[in-house]
Parts: structure tokens; sequence; C-alpha cells
């Protein structure tokens, strides 16, 4: 059966070994002021915060849309030195409360 929400995967204070691991530092960056921004993930993505503060907020898949518990608005929060992990198909909304500058790289399926 699958899940009810697309599953946000956040690493608190990863390993120096994990983050040699991904060598994201050979990564792209992306960054952006504060704010709210409505993102639709066509990939998955893997980043590293360098810096920021951020609370996504996932839009409920359109199956949900009936039922009672899709009313219930629930977040992901994570920040600076986080690696966080966004599954394919995932519309969300960043709500950035500190800028936000990050690596980042898509995994084809």
């Amino acid at each position: 059966m699958a899940d009810q929400h697309p599953r946000i995967i956040v690493e608190k204070n990863p390993s120096q070994a994990r983050l040699d691991e991904l060598k994201f530092k050979s990564w792209p960056k992306w960054g952006c002021s504060p704010g709210k921004y409505h993102l639709k993930y066509e990939a998955e993505e893997i980043c590293y915060i360098v810096r920021g503060k951020v609370k996504v907020y996932p839009k409920p898949p359109s199956s949900l849309s009936s039922s009672s518990d899709a009313e219930v608005e629930w977040c992901v929060e994570f920040g600076a030195g986080d690696i966080v992990t966004f599954p394919k198909g995932l519309s969300c909304t960043w709500d950035v409360s500190l800028s936000v500058d990050k690596h980042y790289i898509f995994l084809s399926s």
C-alpha cells in the first residue's frame, strides 16, 4: 500500500563520512531569499543545505483530496547542515524564513 503522503527524508547533523560519500561540493548550487515558493519535483532530489531555514508544506496527492485528514496541514522543517531528499512527483510549498543556499542533485530513475 502506498504512503498517504510523499516522504521527505531529512538527515540532521550528517557525519563527515556521509558528506564525503555524497561529494555534494561538486553539485550545482541554488539559493533563494525569504518567501513562499511553489515547487514540483519532476525527479528525486537530494540537497545539502549550506545555510537557511525552511518549512515545506507538501500538497496531498489528489487521491486524498476528498478525505478528511487531507485538510490537516503538516510540514517538514530543515535548515543549515541538513541533507534533504525530496521524492519524484512531490508538489509542495517552501516557506523560507532565512535565505537558503544549497547544493543539489537530481537522481535519474
